[in-house]
């Protein structure tokens, strides 16, 4: 069945990666999504979004190597043996893992809050578009994410940024009802 845009917006789900159940999703799926992603708006046409795609036995090493990281530079005192545990299963049962990564254009005029919004728009056209699709979607920024290991992980400069991990797949549950805290009026100030 087709959704209309307002419903694609209003359906978007967060699915955690152990609610999904492991079927793999074709790779020109995934282009198609990221190719989505790049129409994202941008200030000055400097496009900063910029993504790494784990698929097939890749998914498994990021998890451990994400482990690993967190294993490597987190003090002793703060290491909690469940938080390595979960990193090195978060991607057991999904398809694919997109780092959202922030590379950082050229024109220093343009605030680098910018920059990460227009990563966000990406990672949200990227998102209505896989609901189009029926795969479940989690945008993830625990673990080791926002640390500098990450960034060399990646291959990133200083002065970009890891703005989290894209988990997709497919689940066999349904999406949960969607809902939201504060009532819009409270959001809103007409002036």
């Amino acid at each position: 069945m087709e959704q209309t845009l307002a419903q694609l917006i209003r359906n978007r789900r967060t699915v955690k990666p152990a609610a999904m159940n492991g079927q793999k999703i074709q790779d020109d799926t995934i282009r198609e999504l990221l190719s989505l992603a790049d129409w994202a708006p941008t200030h000055g046409y400097t496009e900063p979004w910029y993504f790494v795609v784990f698929s097939g036995d890749k998914v498994i090493q990021f998890c451990k190597d994400h482990a690993e990281l967190y294993k490597t530079y987190t003090p002793t005192s703060q290491f909690i043996p469940g938080n390595y545990e979960k990193l090195q299963q978060q991607g057991d049962l999904a398809s694919h893992i997109i780092a959202i990564c922030m590379k950082r254009g050229d024109n220093p005029k343009i605030p680098e809050i910018e920059e990460i919004a227009a990563v966000a728009c990406a990672v949200q056209n990227m998102w209505l578009a896989a609901t189009e699709l029926q795969l479940a979607a989690y945008w993830g920024s625990g673990g080791m994410t926002y640390h500098p290991a990450m960034q060399d992980y990646l291959g990133l400069r200083d002065d970009d940024k890891v703005l989290g991990f894209f988990y997709l797949g497919h689940t066999d549950n349904g999406v949960p009802e969607g809902r939201r805290i504060k009532p819009l009026t409270e959001k809103v100030k007409w002036m």
